[in-house]
């Protein structure tokens, strides 16, 4: 698989990257629930394969439900791949609610111990539009995480956010060398095309993060009736049918389709999808040798609604 460098991290990454909330007991927001050996021998499939990136979050799960079934498989295997790389996110007490600097502190340190690691390549700012603090001032969590990166515990930061116009505020201050973005560029969706492009020309790393919609690409929309987790707009459900339609008349599976949308654009330099199955490793990776014909793609790009979520 080839490798596309994160920005000016000069990371070197696979155009997928493995999301693993999918794995954090999220049954609710996904339909299903995942046990221990189920999401271990998941992550050590990732391991197995050809991709070398993977993210997680501090509140992905209860108690970092997430974190630590990683931190397992990273036990059993006896260590990270050669070369791979793994980054999560900082986040907001899940009791308090509290994300003062001095939470963004104790949130790595947590996530470091579940994971078994004492550095991380990248480490994320999570979803700072939630924040019950002002994140930006003196003593909050910017400081903090410039304080962490300069301490060499995180060799870069990101900002992960589903809020465009915030993740931008973030990156303005010059802090950061990473964007992911999610739910927002998807074949029914370009809202955050604008960020991506201000970012790829900034030299920052773009990660874009579920290019099926929360499932309703992947699943299609007769099965999945929901987009980014929430109801549906109409424009987005009638674009879906139809996009369907046309992949099915391609003889394209509509996933690979919303995958490729992704994986192919220039502003995108890794992928993050979530798989909930070892299997899935490998089917995750056949979808991008799936051959789509250029007519598929204009038919495609017309049929995309102007709809913003």
């Amino acid at each position: 698989m080839q490798r596309n460098t994160l920005g000016r991290t000069g990371l070197e990454v696979t155009p997928l990257c493995i999301g693993t909330s999918t794995l954090a007991g999220f049954d609710a927001v996904y339909g299903y629930e995942v046990d221990d050996e189920r999401a271990v021998q998941t992550i050590l499939a990732v391991f197995d394969s050809e991709v070398n990136y993977l993210d997680t979050g501090n509140n992905y799960g209860k108690d970092g439900l997430s974190e630590r079934r990683i931190g397992e498989a990273i036990r059993r295997r006896g260590g990270l791949p050669e070369g791979f790389v793994l980054q999560t996110k900082v986040d907001a007490d899940p009791e308090t609610g509290d994300y003062s600097g001095d939470r963004v502190r104790r949130s790595l340190e947590e996530s470091l111990e579940r994971l078994g690691v004492d550095r991380l390549p990248i480490l994320a700012l999570h979803d700072p539009e939630f924040m019950s603090q002002d994140g930006f001032a003196p003593g909050g969590a910017l400081e903090a995480l410039v304080e962490i990166r300069e301490s060499g515990v995180a060799e870069h930061l990101a900002v992960a956010s589903g809020d465009v116009r915030l993740s931008q505020r973030y990156l303005d201050t010059g802090e950061f060398d990473l964007v992911l973005n999610h739910n927002r560029y998807t074949l029914l969706n370009r809202e955050a095309e604008e960020l991506f492009t201000k970012a790829k020309a900034d030299g920052l790393g773009v990660l874009n993060a579920a290019p099926y919609g929360g499932g309703m690409l992947a699943k299609g929309p007769a099965q999945q009736p929901k987009y980014c987790y929430g109801e549906r707009d109409e424009s987005i459900a009638a674009a879906a049918y139809k996009m369907a339609e046309a992949c099915e008349r391609a003889g394209v599976p509509l996933i690979a389709a919303a995958l490729q949308f992704s994986t192919r654009s220039p502003l995108v330099d890794s992928t993050v999808v979530g798989i909930s199955r070892p299997e899935r490793a490998a089917e995750t990776i056949a979808l991008l040798d799936v051959e789509i014909p250029e007519s598929l793609w204009e038919e495609l790009e017309a049929l995309a609604p102007d709809a913003r979520i």
